[in-house]
């Protein structure tokens, strides 16, 4: 089991949250004495507050560099893609 603590702001994870649960990538932007500020790209964005000592099922994976730069091109191309006004005819 692991906690929000072991997070590098800036920096892109994979994780599980919890046991069965699927893989959530997750940003921190902001530390505190006793909490982060983090994004969870889920199904929507969601930016929240945690304690640095709330659980993390498992931390599957440090994106690199480039990967994360890969995904971020992919993710805001395809929210471009849903994020259109249909002309008046």
């Amino acid at each position: 089991m692991y906690s929000f603590a072991l997070l590098e702001p800036e920096c892109y994870y994979l994780v599980q949250l919890k046991e069965k649960e699927p893989l959530t990538l997750l940003q921190v932007k902001v530390v505190s004495d006793h909490c982060m500020y983090v994004v969870k790209y889920e199904d929507s964005v969601n930016m929240e507050w945690v304690k640095k000592t709330a659980p993390i099922y498992d931390i599957i994976e440090l994106l690199s560099d480039e990967v994360a730069q890969h995904w971020l091109n992919v993710y805001n191309s395809s929210e471009d893609a849903y994020n259109y006004e249909e002309d008046d005819e």
